[in-house]
């Protein structure tokens, strides 16, 4: 890896920690750290030790957004190549769908720089812990461009009213601002913010993993359709799940009160 740093069963067994790791630009989103971000989770999904992926962002800042020199070399190949612009913006775009699509948690850990593509991979995410210091920003319009990618997101996680807001006044927010929006589920102060990680881990890493990529799938579904047209989708889902070993295992460690065996010991 050129552009990230990752870390297997760091900090507990079960987590991969994936750092974006290009200080000097502020973790600005380059086209090789899409392509490193889409292969590290392809890998994750793999293997038998990923439950949950943890995004930071090295030197103090989370992502600045998109890397300006991918975007005009992009621009220098459009004769030649017309959609090469495009092409540049799908491959964010489908890193996106990738990491909200994926059945592992994902838990951004957010400071200073929040911008861009860097506020879309924090849209994506399960949870996002951030300091109260961190920016966050929509500036694509200011420079007369589009948050083109990062839009489904916006209106996903805050809503169609809110994500209009936002766009068309090239958004600047504080941590607190975005924890009232609920772009953030926790702030806590530097000092705090490692336990805060420690503690929220711990609470996903008792959840069965196959459970929680089904509930996942379930909400993302749920949020398309009316809840009675879901009855007997849910009710398979249920069944599968409760008949299955993680059903069968988290029963019987509830009655015989134990830990089940994906709990950390």
């Amino acid at each position: 890896m050129e552009t990230l740093l990752v870390e297997r069963g760091a900090p507990l067994r079960g987590v991969w920690s994936i750092t974006l790791n290009r200080p000097e630009s502020r973790n600005a989103m380059s086209l090789q750290m899409v392509r490193e971000l889409r292969t590290v989770l392809t890998e994750a999904q793999a293997a038998t030790d990923a439950r949950v992926l943890v995004l930071r962002g090295a030197g103090g800042h989370f992502c600045s957004g998109g890397d300006i020199r991918d975007m005009a070399a992009a621009l220098g190949r459009t004769t030649e190549a017309p959609e090469a612009l495009a092409e540049v913006n799908a491959a964010f775009g489908e890193l996106c769908v990738a990491y909200a699509s994926t059945g592992l948690a994902v838990v951004a850990v957010v400071e200073g720089s929040v911008m861009g593509g860097g506020f879309g991979l924090a849209c994506v995410a399960d949870v996002v812990l951030a300091v109260p210091s961190a920016t966050f920003r929509l500036p694509e319009t200011s420079l007369g461009v589009v948050p083109a990618q990062i839009a489904p997101f916006l209106v996903e996680r805050l809503g169609h009213a809110e994500a209009r807001r936002l766009a068309v006044t090239g958004a600047r927010l504080d941590g607190r601002a975005a924890l009232a929006l609920r772009l953030v589920h926790e702030l806590h102060e530097p000092a705090e913010l490692e336990g805060a990680v420690s503690r929220v881990l711990s609470d996903i890493l008792l959840c069965a993993p196959g459970a929680l990529a089904a509930t996942k799938a379930l909400l993302a579904r749920a949020r398309f359709e009316p809840p009675a047209s879901l009855v007997p989708h849910a009710a398979a889902v249920f069944a599968r799940a409760a008949l299955g070993p993680e059903g069968t295992e988290g029963t019987s460690a509830f009655l015989q009160k134990r830990k089940p065996s994906w709990a950390p010991a």
